[in-house]
């Protein structure tokens, strides 16, 4: 069975291809799966809450509230290892693009930390829709999988894209997706460092930086969606990661994001530095507030231990070693000189000139490197589109360095 053991939410919607959905349950169980339904009012109108409960063996819930008990869609979304929105209509696409939140499918889809699957059923005039497009485009961008859509004929006679895929292939798309057999990195542990380092001043300020850590989470996340074991050491920011592959651990400073490295580097195949860390530090902090008197005040700097340089002097053969270079004059020479004196094997290239890249932004503009010469500029695209090219190219990386 391929499911075996897995907790999978079911979010029916208002569609008429509810009626298939409990064949899907009985198929879902049948592999292994532990299956919990969910539904919007409007999907009652195609198919009974008492068919979809007889065949889980589950209550089946559509609202947040009963009026007598709550239903907690945060505890929902974090007992599942998947959740699956079949069929998916126009409507909701429309909201989980959007992030509106006014009935208990949509409150579980925000509160959930696991893979999100969404088979999309609707008319072809709708699916077609520019809107309709613009929002599968934006629920992709924040890491939900698409059910591809069926060509078949519709609930309104025509025959044409937009209708959902079987129940036998949604099962089959959910297993092979969720399984981690035929992953490139199963069985890979894997470094990334994200965000800034804030250096302290006094107890109330620091220097830092207007790195958010979008960038490495994106890379942490791509890494773990190939099957590896990720370490990510993330600097301090309001974001965060709840992949089941990732574990995070947290710091301020360069200094611990310094030993943090140090210390996993030698359990690890793989290791991005994606981290916009403190190239200088205070020299010394302020134990008490520094009150303001004088015009001016100065600050001491010294260097901050330089994280790629020292992994790279301790890189072995089975390792691979990835910076960040964000430069603002000569970018690609520096970059290339960087990579180099560093011993990296390849480099991800920012330029600040490029608008929409860099640091805070949701995309990214980048330019991939490695010692062998290879040279690629990427389009401006999302920054979990940037994560998958640079795991893209390592995983030719590591092919190439296992047949030569």
């Amino acid at each position: 069975m391929q499911l075996t053991g897995k907790k999978i939410v079911l979010a029916v919607t208002g569609s008429i291809a509810a009626y298939k959905t409990p064949q899907l349950v009985r198929l879902l169980i049948k592999e292994g799966a532990d299956v919990r339904v969910i539904t919007t009012a409007m999907a009652g109108a195609f198919v009974s809450a008492l068919a979809l409960a007889t065949v889980s063996k589950h209550p089946v819930y559509s609202s947040v509230s009963d009026g007598t008990s709550w239903n907690n869609h945060v505890e929902m979304g974090l007992w599942a290892d998947a959740m699956l929105i079949a069929p998916c209509s126009a409507n909701t696409l429309g909201k989980l693009a959007n992030g509106l939140c006014d009935n208990l499918v949509s409150a579980v889809y925000l509160s959930a930390r696991c893979p999100v699957f969404i088979a999309p059923a609707m008319d072809e005039d709708m699916w077609l829709h520019e809107s309709t497009r613009y929002n599968v485009q934006r629920v992709r961008s924040y890491g939900n999988q698409i059910i591809p859509v069926a060509h078949g004929e519709l609930a309104s006679g025509l025959v044409g894209e937009g209708r959902m895929a079987e129940p036998e292939e949604i099962v089959k798309y959910l297993a092979e997706a969720l399984s981690d057999d035929n992953k490139p990195l199963k069985g890979t542990n894997a470094l990334v460092t994200a965000g800034p380092t804030f250096e302290r001043i006094d107890p109330v300020r620091f220097v830092g930086n207007f790195s958010t850590g979008k960038m490495g989470i994106a890379i942490a996340e791509a890494l773990a969606d190939m099957g590896a074991k990720i370490s990510l050491v993330l600097g301090p920011t309001h974001l965060g990661t709840y992949h089941a592959n990732i574990k995070v651990i947290k710091v301020e400073s360069a200094a611990e994001m310094y030993d943090a490295s140090i210390k996993l580097f030698p359990q690890c195949e793989i290791a991005v530095l994606a981290a916009a860390v403190a190239d200088y530090k205070p020299k010394e902090m302020a134990l008490e507030k520094i009150k303001k008197k004088e015009e001016t005040l100065d600050l001491n700097l010294t260097r901050t231990n330089d994280i790629l340089a020292s992994l790279g002097k301790k890189k072995k053969n089975n390792q691979l070693l990835v910076g960040f270079a964000l430069e603002t004059t000569n970018e690609l020479e520096n970059a290339i000189a960087k990579m180099k004196s560093k011993n990296a094997d390849m480099m991800a290239l920012n330029s600040l000139r490029d608008e929409g890249a860099g640091f805070g932004h949701d995309t990214n503009k980048l330019t991939l490197l490695d010692n062998k010469g290879y040279n690629e500029q990427l389009p401006l695209m999302s920054k979990k589109e940037s994560a998958q090219a640079i795991v893209k190219h390592i995983l030719e990386l590591r092919h190439a360095e296992k047949t030569v």
